[in-house]
């Protein structure tokens, strides 16, 4: 699916440029997306090594198998071909938590793992498997709670209901979660996906323990000695937090406070949460946190090919002009859905380019205000949906998968499902 489209936006944003008197600008962009690509790549290596090895430590530490344990009853109707136990599971989790959270950053180490993962279970190498593409529609439907960055940007801009996009965020992400699990579930069952389906994986033969095992677990009165250190980390922690927010209280408006605990205290405590848990288990946490970490660098590489092409397609057909031809030809349409033309390009722009949406909706709000319909739109768009041929780039070309199979349409029914949502939600509220 992804290479026709590729094609086709090359061959159009060409001839485009050419007619519209852009070919200068379409050559600047060939070569500067390419290395932007490239720098993105690079800019990943640090957090994924470093959130690859936390995953590292938790698994060591059990905490995998217990989150599997907590959640197998609804994976379990969602992903039947994965074993309940497997790290799938639990990567898959810690992936779609960090998107609810809002942590963008912690998320895509996470997704790379679990797509890892859902790769040993594939027969044939290259192809997407009917639980690859349900976990990516799953994330590309962007299901936020805490839409923190968002929430950020606008109260930057000025806003004095800098939290008013939370209810549009949920129904617009949550609608789009819907969709795009039902589109990936209905869509596998139509022959032409039914027939290219991967088989599983054959049972790998059993193998013998490690030599030496990742963990000497201590005796049992320094367990105990540990998992009180942690409850008292933990009770420590949650004072300076609420003292955080006592002293701030007075002199920061509430939704800077929200921000500032959503955006600054979440993270640090995921980290450390993840690193007392192995520890207080008996892990060798930095040996096994560098074991983890070693992969950071070598999946950065193997997704460079696929990022390369994805965003130089993508900086092509925006140099060429024809982004602004496509909100032309769909201005008709989005104007009867009660979508303004000025948040048009917007919803365009998101499924194609995280940092061109997140600009556009920055002029957006400069230009009309934070608090104005299309203030609330655009960041409703930006906080409730994600950017689809980045997260297929990155995920499938981890694992170098080149037959798509029925992702990209699922993903992108997801995306129209959210935009639509997060339209009518806005001018119910706002309007």
């Amino acid at each position: 699916m992804l290479n026709p489209i590729f094609f086709v936006v090359v061959l159009a944003s060409i001839l485009l440029a050419a007619a519209t008197g852009h070919m200068h600008e379409l050559t600047d962009a060939i070569l500067e997306k390419s290395r932007d690509a490239v720098d993105l790549a690079l800019q990943l290596i640090g957090v994924m090594a470093f959130f690859l090895g936390l995953m590292k430590v938790a698994e060591d530490g059990g905490l995998l198998r217990s989150i599997c344990r907590l959640v197998a009853p609804a994976m379990r109707r969602l992903f039947p071909s994965v074993p309940p136990d497997h790290p799938a599971m639990s990567a898959m989790v810690m992936n779609i938590g960090s998107n609810m959270l809002g942590l963008a950053n912690a998320a895509t180490p996470f997704g790379i793992r679990a797509i890892e993962e859902l790769d040993k279970l594939n027969g044939r190498k290259g192809t997407a498997t009917n639980a690859m593409v349900l976990f990516l529609a799953i994330n590309t439907a962007g299901l936020a709670l805490l839409p923190s960055g968002v929430v950020g940007l606008r109260a930057a801009a000025g806003s004095a209901d800098a939290t008013g996009i939370f209810f549009p965020t949920w129904f617009a992400s949550g609608t789009a979660t819907v969709v795009g699990v039902l589109a990936a579930l209905g869509l596998a069952r139509l022959r032409r996906y039914r027939l290219s389906e991967p088989p599983p994986a054959p049972s790998p033969e059993p193998s013998a323990p490690p030599a030496e095992p990742p963990s000497i677990e201590p005796a049992p009165n320094a367990m105990r000695a540990r998992r009180v250190a942690q409850w008292l980390f933990w009770a420590a922690f949650l004072f300076l937090l609420a003292r955080h927010v006592v002293l701030a209280a007075g002199g920061t408006a509430r939704h800077e406070l929200v921000k500032q605990v959503l955006s600054y205290w979440i993270l640090p405590a995921i980290v450390v949460g993840m690193t007392l848990f192995g520890w207080s288990r008996g892990v060798k946490v930095y040996e096994s946190m560098v074991e983890g970490a070693k992969e950071g660098f070598q999946v950065a590489v193997r997704i460079i090919p696929f990022l390369v092409t994805i965003i130089v397609a993508v900086g092509m057909f925006r140099a060429s002009g024809a982004m602004d031809v496509l909100a032309d030809v769909l201005s008709p349409a989005t104007s009867f859905i009660g979508m303004p033309a000025e948040a048009l390009p917007m919803a365009i722009l998101r499924p194609l380019t995280g940092s061109g949406a997140m600009g556009y909706m920055a002029e957006a709000m400069k230009a009309h205000g934070p608090d104005s319909l299309i203030g609330y739109m655009v960041s409703t768009y930006q906080g409730s949906t994600e950017t689809t041929f980045y997260v297929l780039a990155v995920y499938f070309g981890a694992v170098g998968v080149k037959v798509t199979r029925h992702a990209l349409p699922a993903c992108l029914a997801a995306d129209v499902a959210g935009i639509l949502a997060a339209t009518f939600a806005v001018n119910l509220l706002f309007g």
